[in-house]
């Protein structure tokens, strides 16, 4: 709860009139308002209620207020505070309205309670010397630290989780109670009565209980003395089903059970006394309570306050990210690169690399270890020599982390070395272990100190060894996180038994310290201290009935002298009171407070039993150890051909493990795409916020510009206070053009590495396929198959998918169908056979259309949808490719004597060009069957069938509509690679630098030059126009 504090929200004045008479527009309603409302007010009336609540400590339960002069001082102070909280609830009531209308004051909770604490307040000082009950109200003063509650937000959000909590599991306790009134009734009918028995043992019955018996006090038979006999019950018995409830909930407690158990075992008859052993079957009924309220009730209680408060803990955050997500997201903000020194000067460096060396390192912890072991061979009566040899090991020891002490000031310098906390640490034991020897040898025999204190310095060299391994560290860095969010459970708490130390001091403060219950000196209510004692004492449950028992109201519970001795009565001092003291406290603190702790630690080490391949935050502090050591200075920086190396250094699910490859490890760093400086470097956050992106698949499905505008408002919401410079760098902000990131560097090599190995498989495949046109249009096929291949490898590692990966020996081209490439392949090779009708639906009509078979019919509907999604990023590249091929593209139509029908398109471009000029310089033909869908959306039927305008502009229509407009150009290899890069959904990656690059490759894969690959291209699309005319020519003439 300590990662997202709520502020303190001003509210405005209610539009309704305050006490009838004030209007939301009144002067003084308004001045009230701001007063209520200022810092400097909410301090003041802060500071007061905790220095009312001090002086609460200091009353002395045992002389009254006005007797001493700090009782009368306390007493004005009462006055004065009493007077401030008062004017405090006027301003407020006037500034909010009292009750009525909707947004007053005491229409909050806890506004009500700070109204009741306040009238407590008011009564006991107008009836100071009154009645009793009210002087029983002044004790409802300490209720005062409750108003600190609706000041302190994250104070105030633990209490409001723990009513939920407690309203949650109303139907537990429900249940608890009945059960607990059902065997309080069984045991009222077996053991009422019962659990009496004669101050003098010889007498077993009622009757017989009568008259003097004499009794040696400590078995001094000289000193006898005479009692009479009465007849006693048990402090605990069955007599009736209060007592018996109240009976029961002590043995629940698992304290002083063993007694009533063995009474209720010698217990006979009503009104006769006990003998041993005579019905040990009622054990039955004990052991049957236990298990069914103690081991499991009571315990299920437990486990719904806890499960309670956790998803209550929760529900704050209102967001789709999980709780490992956020604690794993903020480890990512808030971390900072640490600085590793590494000297410069020749001979430093060498003591400094002989300091971090690994055989150094382990030299140490054999040294501490045999230490440790020197210091358990200490025994009692051990000979001279023995202890001789053990001081003479300890200045060895000594000596040698000495000297390691030496050795790492001279490597690290002054600074550097006391700058590291374990290095503090080293440096406070060796220096009380010189004291230590120092000591022992000036003044062996002296008292002023104990030598043993210093030899504890040695034994915490132990704690060393905790920093290394993984596991031990991490278990260390989680429970220095459980601390962090333990401060307004651990406050809510010290308010709990700050509150009940002093009502129990005003209640059972006057009670005799001398008598022979629990009450005694070392165990009493007669000052602050002694009672919060008594309280921590009774949460542990021990004896806390016994100490029940002894404030409550009987007559064995006798007032101090000094009580006695103003009053001149013998009066109990003790109030029945103290049973529900007593019990809610135990109740609050042992069952539902303390369980709090619970709640929060078994948060923090939830990771014990979640699945250690999910990343979490306990893995993220290898990130930073390991980053500084390619960044030492800790600037923050490293460059992005590192990464690969420190990701490949560090083992799952936090890195890749030294047995990741390095093709895998470059298409995980695809899928991380963080932001890449223009001097080839990574930042430290957004590195690491992307490895906790990728590794837990936070947003990173869908459109990245929608994902990143939806976490940026998450991190807004949360993270309140993180800067916006960092927010950009984790979370680059959408509409970023031309950015340049990691996953496009690795996008192209990975794109390298594909024609590379193209390359080496066509030189040993490829074989004469005619003439050389038809050999370079087919070369050209290979390679943009090769791309298409590549294409699905790449969307895995952008999503950061790698379970399933592209062979590194795919199945021969020539087996593969493809539904973009594969059929102009195929009509190539079989000469346009077409050999089985397939059907097209056009409105209610269903049509058959002659040529198309899988592999020679283009299927538009498949490329249209697959070029959808990267197409606006496509566009302005391949008017970028159109202009520089353009004369490379006429000459190919002089050469080959196209006409204008003849022209290949390849995709719309209307308002692309801003000039007539522009427009009429490039060969234009009628509709493509490849224009983007933004430029030529076709219509469908509301059925989902392709209507009559959605043919005419899919495929291609009669002449007259084959006729040229202003809006179409002709296609180049660019712009064909920038088509299928964009059909395997690759358009976010596609600038005009990724294409161009991408067809440089495949140039040089397919040993071609630019005229060639430009020529195959024209050719490929011109068979894909054919295709496409015939199979409108046969749906025409089907029509």
């Amino acid at each position: 709860m300590s990662e997202m504090k709520s502020s303190s929200k001003k509210l405005p004045i209610p539009p309704a009139t305050s006490f009838f008479i004030f209007s939301p527009t009144n002067r003084f309603r308004i001045f009230c308002h701001w007063l209520c409302n200022h810092s400097w007010f909410g301090n003041i009336i802060l500071a007061c209620i905790l220095i009312s609540s001090a002086l609460l400590v200091m009353e002395d339960p045992l002389q009254s207020s006005t007797e001493t002069t700090l009782g009368r001082a306390l007493q004005y102070s009462d006055y004065f505070f009493t007077a401030i909280f008062v004017l405090e609830l006027m301003l407020k009531t006037i500034a909010y309205g009292c009750i009525l209308h909707e947004g007053a004051f005491f229409r909050s909770a806890f506004n009500v309670l700070d109204l009741v604490v306040v009238c407590v307040s008011l009564v006991s000082i107008i009836q100071r010397d009154g009645l009793s009950v009210v002087k029983i109200l002044r004790v409802l003063r300490v209720l005062r630290p409750l108003r600190a509650i609706n000041r302190a937000k994250g104070l105030k959000r633990v209490v409001q989780c723990v009513i939920v909590a407690v309203k949650t599991i109303g139907n537990i306790v429900l249940v608890t109670c009945l059960l607990e009134f059902m065997f309080a009734v069984i045991g009222v009918q077996l053991f009422k009565g019962k659990f009496y028995k004669c101050t003098d043992d010889s007498k077993l019955t009622l009757a017989d209980c009568k008259g003097t018996y004499i009794v040696y006090e400590e078995g001094n038979i000289d000193a006898p003395q005479i009692k009479e006999r009465e007849w006693e019950p048990e402090k605990f018995h069955f007599d009736n089903v209060a007592k018996a409830m109240l009976t029961l909930f002590t043995v629940s407690t698992f304290e002083g059970w063993p007694n009533l158990l063995y009474v209720s075992i010698d217990s006979k008859d009503e009104n006769f006394g006990r003998i041993h052993n005579y019905r040990p079957i009622v054990a039955i009924y004990y052991i049957v309570y236990i298990i069914i309220i103690a081991f499991f009730m009571v315990n299920i209680f437990v486990g719904f306050v806890i499960v309670t408060f956790q998803n209550e803990g929760e529900q704050e955050y209102k967001c789709y990210l999980e709780k490992n997500q956020r604690n794993c997201i903020e480890f990512a903000l808030k971390a900072k690169p640490v600085r590793r020194y590494i000297p410069k000067h020749r001979i430093q460096y060498k003591v400094w690399w002989f300091v971090t060396s690994r055989p150094f390192e382990y030299t140490i912890f054999v040294l501490i270890l045999i230490n440790t072991i020197t210091l358990a061979m200490k025994f009692h009566r051990q000979p001279d020599f023995y202890s001789t040899a053990l001081d003479i090991l300890n200045m060895i020891f000594t000596s040698a982390f000495a000297l390691e002490f030496v050795f790492k000031l001279a490597a690290f310098r002054f600074k550097n070395y006391f700058g590291d906390a374990w290095n503090v640490f080293d440096f406070i034991i060796v220096l009380g272990s010189f004291i230590d020897i120092i000591y022992s040898e000036v003044k062996p025999g002296s008292g002023l100190i104990s030598i043993n204190f210093f030899r504890l310095f040695r034994v915490m060299r132990l704690v060393k060894l905790l920093s290394r391994g993984e596991g031990i560290r991490t278990l260390l860095w989680t429970f220095l996180k459980s601390f962090q969010a333990l401060p307004y459970v651990a406050l809510l708490i010290v308010m709990l038994f700050f509150i009940y130390a002093v009502i129990g001091m005003q209640m059972f403060g006057k009670i005799d310290r001398n008598g022979d219950g629990e009450i005694n000196r070392n165990n009493n209510f007669s000052t602050f201290f002694q009672a919060l004692l008594v309280l921590f004492r009774s949460a542990t449950g021990e004896a806390w009935q016994e100490i029940m028992m002894s404030c409550a109201a009987t007559d064995k519970v006798k007032c101090d002298p000094v009580v006695r001795n103003d009053t001149k009565n013998d009066t109990t001092c003790g109030f029945d009171i103290a049973y529900p003291y007593f019990i809610s406290f135990y109740v609050l603190c042992s069952f539902l407070i303390i369980n709090l702790f619970v709640a929060v630690i078994m948060d923090n080490f939830d990771y014990l039993t979640r699945d250690w391949s999910i990343l979490g935050p306990h893995h993220l502090e290898e990130f930073i150890r390991l980053w500084s050591e390619y960044d030492p200075d800790a600037k923050g920086r490293i460059k992005h051909l590192d990464v690969v190396t420190l990701l490949r250094k560090i083992s799952p699910p936090l890195g890749f493990g030294k047995l990741c490859p390095h093709r895998v490890a470059c298409k995980r760093l695809v899928s991380m795409n963080m932001p890449l400086n223009s001097d080839g470097t990574v930042l430290f956050n957004a590195t690491l916020f992307a490895v906790v992106r990728t590794s837990l698949r936070i947003k990173t499905e869908g459109n990245i510009d929608d994902a990143n505008a939806e976490l940026r408002s998450v991190i807004k919401k949360i993270w309140k206070r993180t800067s916006p410079k960092l927010l950009d760098q984790v979370v680059p902000p959408p509409g970023v053009e031309d950015e340049v990131t990691v996953g496009k560097f690795y996008a192209t090599f990975l794109i390298q590495d594909y024609f590379r190995r193209f390359k080496k498989r066509k030189e040993q495949e490829m074989k004469d396929q005619g003439d050389k046109e038809s050999h370079n249009t087919v070369t050209l096929q290979a390679g943009l198959r090769t791309l298409h291949e590549a294409g699905p490898e790449l969307k895995r590692a952008i999503s950061g998918n790698l379970d399933e990966l592209i062979d590194d020996n795919p199945e021969p081209m020539h087996r593969r169908n493809h539904s973009l490439f594969g059929s102009v392949w195929s009509s190539m090779r079989r000469g346009h056979s077409f050999n089985r009708t397939k059907s097209l639906k056009v409105a209610s009509t269903q049509i058959k259309i002659s040529p198309a078979s899988s592999g020679d019919f283009l299927p538009y509907n498949s490329i249209q949808k697959g070029i959808t999604e990267g197409m606006n990023h496509i566009t302005p590249i391949v008017k970028n490719a159109v202009f520089q091929n353009r004369a490379s593209v006429t000459s190919l139509h002089n050469q080959e004597g196209l006409k204008d029908e003849e022209s290949i398109p390849l995709r719309s471009l209307s308002n692309v060009f801003t000039n007539d000029a522009d427009k009429k310089s490039f060969e234009v033909i009628g509709k493509s069957g490849f224009l983007h869908p933004h430029y030529n959306a076709p219509h469908s039927e509301p059925n989902g069938h392709a209507g009559p305008e959605r043919l005419s502009h899919s495929l291609p229509g009669s002449p007259a509509d084959r006729r040229p407009t202003p809006f179409e150009v002709v296609g180049s290899a660019e712009s064909l690679v920038g088509r299928v890069l964009a059909e395997q959904g690759l358009g976010k990656y596609c600038d005009p630098d990724f294409v161009r690059y991408t067809s440089k490759e495949m140039q040089e894969a397919l040993d071609m030059t630019q005229e060639e690959m430009d020529r195959a291209a024209h050719h490929l699309l011109q068979q894909e126009r054919r295709i496409n005319v015939q199979t409108l020519d046969a749906l025409q003439s089907q029509l």
